[in-house]
Parts: structure tokens; C-alpha cells; sequence
């Protein structure tokens, strides 16, 4: 079994996080979502993830989405812990922007394997038939979501591998994951967003979020796999391979 002691690395069957080591693939055996998908400014998108050499995948012409995501992981091999991503749909997958989460475990194993952006916040959330949602971070607030009861749906509609990018340190990598909710609950619209006076939600706020989303989502029960080890590259421009 070879053991990882540097960034996220491909072939790497386990990873040493202070001073615990986590197995490859990571297991989430039971989690809970709410996601709200708005419209945003292409342009003002792309500036915003210029950083990863990757491409804002357009809807329209100058139009891209933004997904903003909460996340209570109840069961998994990183612990149980909350988690807000602000992500980006791109040409070739998804890039994970934003990833604020409550636990210090996670935020290491995080960085440490997959290169996610986590850094530490308060959570204030409530799942249900509604959602709620608040997130701050240093107290000051930066931002509340509430999502009302969608229609339900089947899960195995949802269930599919995701490609998910991320970028840290000048490295942009690409981890494949399984997600399987097994029932999922989701409508146009559906949701209020209002944003604080934290600079991530100024920069929300700049790309010109609509106060209610385009769909919302909630799956309250939802389990996930990382299916492949993260595969990088330095960051060389958008026409950069991975391999």
C-alpha cells in the first residue's frame, strides 16, 4: 500500500491526514443536499475562475450557471461534517470554486487529496421537507438559502459519475464521483438567496445572481464515491491535458 505525503497525486492507494490515514476510494455512505442553480454574467464567470485555465460552459450567449450547494455529510470515511460549494459547470465537467466546510479533518483531507478549496466556516442548517441554510464565517454572515418542498422524483435519474475540477496552489486537478441519491426532490425557481457582507458573497453578488434560482434541488439522502484517483497538471492554459 503506497502512502502520499505530497499534493493529490494519481496511483495513490491511501493518504496519511493528520496523522490518520484515509483509504482510496472515499466512501459517503449517507449525506443530504440542497442546491439552488442560477443564471450569472459568462464573462464575469470566467474572470472569476480564470485561475484554473478551464472554460465557463455557456447556456446562451453570455450566460453561464452557478450551482450553490450545501452539503451534511452524516456518514462517510472524512467524518460527519457540513460543507457550502459555490461551482461552476464547465466544458468538460464541473469546477469546485468554493468549498467552506465546519470541520478541520475534512479541510486537511480535502486540500491534501483532492486539492479542494475548503476553509473553515460556521453553519447554521435545517433539512427537511424545506431547506434552510446559513452560512458565515469569522461572524460575519455570507449568505442564507431557503429552498421549499419540489416534486419528487426518481433518484436513478440523478445518479451518474461527476467529473469535478479543482484548483489550489497553481494546480488544476480532476477527480471522477459516483453520486446515488436514492430520492430527490427538485422545481423550477423554488428558492431566496440573500447574500451578506463577506466577500464571498460580494463576489456572488458580482456575477449578478438572480434572487431566486433557475431549479432547485434537495436529496435527502444521498451516497457518493471518489471512482478515481485525482489526475493534475500544472496549470499551463485552458488547452492543457490531464493524464
Amino acid at each position: 500500500m503506497s502512502e502520499s505525503a505530497g499534493p493529490a497525486s494519481s496511483g495513490v492507494s491511501s493518504h496519511m491526514v493528520l496523522g490518520t490515514r484515509v483509504n482510496m476510494p472515499v466512501h459517503v455512505r449517507r449525506a443530504r443536499s440542497a442546491m439552488a442553480l442560477h443564471s450569472v454574467d459568462a464573462g464575469v464567470a470566467q474572470r472569476t475562475i480564470d485561475y484554473s485555465g478551464l472554460t465557463i460552459r455557456k447556456t446562451r450567449p453570455g450566460r453561464g450557471l452557478c450551482a450553490l450547494i450545501f452539503v451534511r455529510y452524516d456518514d462517510g470515511d472524512l467524518g460527519p461534517y457540513n460543507e457550502f460549494g459555490v461551482a461552476f459547470p464547465v466544458t468538460s465537467g464541473v469546477l469546485i470554486h468554493r468549498l467552506p466546510v465546519d470541520g478541520e479533518f475534512t479541510m486537511a483531507a480535502g486540500r491534501k487529496i483532492w486539492g479542494f478549496p475548503k476553509e473553515l466556516a460556521d453553519f447554521d442548517v435545517s433539512f427537511g421537507s424545506r431547506f434552510r441554510g446559513t452560512l458565515s464565517q469569522n461572524g460575519i454572515d455570507v449568505l442564507r438559502l431557503d429552498i421549499a418542498a419540489g416534486v419528487r422524483a426518481p433518484g436513478r435519474m440523478f445518479a451518474r459519475p461527476l467529473d469535478a475540477y479543482s484548483c489550489l496552489d497553481g494546480v488544476t486537478r480532476r477527480t471522477t464521483w459516483t453520486m446515488t441519491p436514492a430520492t430527490v426532490r427538485t422545481r423550477p425557481g423554488g428558492s431566496r438567496l440573500e447574500l451578506g457582507d463577506h466577500p464571498i458573497a460580494d463576489e456572488l453578488r458580482a456575477l449578478g445572481l438572480s434572487r431566486h434560482a433557475l431549479l432547485s434541488t434537495h436529496m435527502p439522502s444521498l451516497r457518493m464515491t471518489s471512482v478515481k484517483q485525482p489526475r493534475c497538471h500544472e496549470r499551463g492554459g485552458r488547452s492543457s491535458r490531464y493524464t
